[in-house]
Order: structure tokens, then sequence, then C-alpha cells
């Protein structure tokens, strides 16, 4: 029996991910659920993946950190993937059709929070190495296992293993973290499915707005206030406060998902794929996600001042967060929203940043490899590289390592990809089975 035939999988997999997701482990929640889920997740892993535990070496990196290491026949630099265990907070308000942290299977489907994000994407890793390790498999090249536990707030897990790969001189072959799916719909006009995998990651940058008056009673306001002016300078962020730039990215995406379109549309698509700066306007004017893809965005988030309905606050503060476009810098971005607010009144103070990475190649052996797993799994989906709008694990590493890759291998319809940080996040039984066999697949065509 080969290494990806689909035989192998164990029986269970839909059980074993709605036992993880029965244990909270909220990392924004720690301070009142305690680290107990945390550490109860752990010993789930032990329990549900006795080979892993047997046969590959896990080392703790602080206390949320997973650093498994299976070591390869050869002698070639690792490859690492990458997931987190823990995940967002529930609005009690929300109605979810099953409890989120019940667990639920229903209708082939796997209900809860942490099922796509990021849960679901760690299972089926696990799966592929206990089912690999079943048959005896030794892969070419060293194999880690890198696993967080405060991803989703914006913790040091990870940022310590990849210190750790680093201070031992280890410059990974490739990284695989969450980020794209296999989607419908990728664009207007484009059928069929496209396995979207993120070759760049944009900036994050948190940024205080605030501004300073004259405390005293709100019977008799100044022209300007501290909130007024706070007000001003977040009203003057527009979506246009940024140029519009097409990252590499952009262009091959588009090059790839031409061949399934045909007459005007294929024109329109091969024509924009050789012209980026067409292609920033073009994505520009289409907004949301598009648009998202091709400039630093902004958006306030958070506002405070004031202390009693009738008295005039003595200072007021927004709070804004910003996704820093490939090309461009935290310090650059800085530079262009004091410009833009134009108000010396007015503070601008970076709270903290990281930066853009680079992009990584689509013409390697990293790629290819990635793409010939899809073909395994997902047959009827195209690869197609994309810039990564949303923050991962992953950036830590790309300071150091050239290819990196953000792709989560499940089936994520426009619907569920919705319930991510949302309401009914659930997974298809059936895309964690062909999850899986990404995984295997991938594994077993290391070179």
């Amino acid at each position: 029996m080969s290494a990806t035939a689909p035989g192998m999988v164990r029986p269970g997999i839909a059980e074993r991910l709605s036992r993880m997701i029965q244990l909270p482990t909220v990392s924004a929640e720690l301070d009142q659920r305690g680290a107990e889920p945390f550490e109860d997740f752990v010993r789930l892993l032990e329990e549900l993946y006795p080979r892993v535990h047997e046969r590959l070496e896990r080392e703790r990196i602080t206390d949320f950190g997973l650093l498994y290491r299976w070591r390869g026949s050869g002698d070639g630099a690792p490859a690492v993937l990458m997931a987190h265990y823990d995940v967002v907070p529930v609005d009690e308000s929300d109605a979810w059709t099953h409890p989120p942290f019940a667990g639920v299977i229903a209708d082939g489907t796997v209900f809860g929070r942490g099922a796509l994000d990021d849960k679901g994407p760690l299972i089926v890793i696990l799966e592929a190495v206990e089912n690999l390790l079943a048959t005896d498999f030794v892969p070419p090249r060293d194999v880690y296992l890198s696993f967080g536990g405060n991803e989703e707030t914006f913790g040091g897990a990870a940022r310590a293993i990849a210190a750790t790969f680093r201070d031992r001189g280890i410059t990974p072959w490739i990284v695989i973290d969450e980020g794209g799916a296999v989607t419908d719909k990728l664009l207007p006009f484009v059928a069929g499915t496209a396995a979207v995998v993120g070759v760049g990651e944009k900036g994050i940058m948190t940024v205080d707005v605030s501004a300073r008056g004259d405390a005293g009673h709100a019977s008799a306001p100044p022209r300007l206030t501290a909130v007024s002016r706070v007000a001003a300078a977040v009203t003057k962020l527009t979506p246009g406060t940024f140029p519009a730039h097409a990252p590499r990215a952009i262009g091959r995406l588009l090059a790839a998902v031409a061949p399934r379109t045909s007459g005007p549309i294929r024109l329109a698509l091969r024509t924009l794929a050789r012209a980026p700066w067409l292609t920033a306007r073009v994505f520009a004017l289409l907004g949301g996600e598009p648009a998202a893809m091709v400039r630093t965005t902004v958006a306030a988030t958070m506002q405070s001042g004031g202390t009693a309905t009738n008295v005039l606050p003595s200072q007021a503060h927004a709070t804004l967060n910003l996704r820093i476009a490939l090309g461009e810098t935290s310090a650059q971005v800085a530079r262009r929203l004091r410009r833009r607010i134009g108000d010396d009144a007015v503070t601008v103070t970076v709270v903290d940043a990281d930066e853009p990475s680079p992009e990584s190649a689509t013409d390697n052996a990293q790629f290819a490899l990635i793409a010939d797993a899809v073909a395994v799994s997902h047959p009827d989906a195209v690869t197609v590289p994309y810039v990564m709008m949303a923050a991962t694990d992953s950036r830590h590493f790309h300071r150091f390592t050239p290819a990196v890759y953000r792709f989560a291998p499940l089936s994520m319809p426009g619907d569920l990809r919705a319930t991510i940080h949302g309401v009914d996040e659930r997974v298809a039984v059936d895309a964690l089975v062909a999850g899986e066999l990404f995984h295997r697949a991938l594994l077993a065509r290391l070179p």
C-alpha cells in the first residue's frame, strides 16, 4: 500500500476533533479560565497520538509552545508544519446552532470554536504523521511540528520557537502555517475551486491617536474638544489614505486562473497579470478583500475619553488597527498617517508593529511540492498564490526563512470562511479526511 493510499486513514477523526474543541483553550481568557484547558489539551494529544509521542521528540517552548522533531534519514534542511491550538472567545449573546464548546458532530460536520481556526488544520497534521508512523515511514529530512497556544493574542510561543531555530542555526527548507484554504469563487467570472496559498503576509500595526483639551462643563464647549479633534483625525483616514500597489503574487494568481476562463475575461486577466499598476487600480476599485490585497488598510477599532456625560474630557483616544502592505514599512505608514491627519495637536503613537513579510517564490521546489500534494488531496483545485491579510505565527520565521507558505488544506467555501471568529464555526468531516491526505502526500513527497 502506498504512503498516500486512502485506506490508511484511521476512523474517528471527527470524534478526536470534537474532543479538542471541548477544551476551551481561549487565550484571551487565560486570566479567567486559567491554564488548565491548555494543559488538558497537551495531555489529550498524548492520548490521541501515541505513535507521535513515542517516536517524535517533544520540547515545551515557553508554557504554550509545543515543538516536535521527527528525525529524517538525511541531513537536509527541515520542513516545519505549524498550527495553533488556542481559539478566540465566544460572544455569549450569539445564537449558535450547537454550543460552541460542545464539539457536536451532526450531518457530517463538526461544530465548534476552533473547528477551522485552528484545531481543524492542526488535527490533519497529526493524523497524517500518526498514519505514516504506522507504516514505519521515515521522512528524507527532519520534520518539525510547531504548535502554539497563544497565536490569537499575539503571544510569544511561536516567536520563541522561531528564535530557537535561529539560535540553533537551523534554516528550514519550507514552513507551512495556516492561511489560505481550498475555496470556490476565488474571483468573479472564474469557475472551479482553488487552493489558495499565502506567499506573503501583510504586517500588523497598532496606533494610538490622541488629543488633549481643557476639561470643563459641557454646557460651554470650545470650538474643538479633545474628542472632536480625534474624531476629525480618524475621519480623514479614508481607504485612499495609502497608495495601491499590486504584489507579484497577485499577477501570479491572475495568470494561474486565466486558463479557467474564456473570451474577454481570459484576455482581461492575462492583461492584468502583466500590468501590476493596472491591477492595483482595478483591485482598489473593487473594494473589500481585493482592495485590501493591494494597499495598507486602516481601521479605527476602539475609542475612549471622558468621565461623565456633562464633562468635557481632558483627553481622548482612538485605536487604529493597520495591516501594512507588502513593500511598505511601519515607519513609512506612521509618517503618512501624521501627514494625512495634519493636526499638530493630535499625537500619533505606534504602540506595536510587525513588518510585512517578503514574498516567497512560486517557481521553486517548495511551491511545486504543495501543488503536487493538492493534486492528490483536491484534484479539481488549481494551486494559486495570494497575499495573506491576517497575521499568522509564521511571520516569526519569515525574517530568516525564504520559503514560508500559509495554507490550511481544508475546503472552506465562502459561507464557512465567514464562521471563522464568528458564529457556527464548523468543518465537514470529508474536508478533514482530504486535509489529512494533503499532509500525508506532502510528507511522502519531500525531497
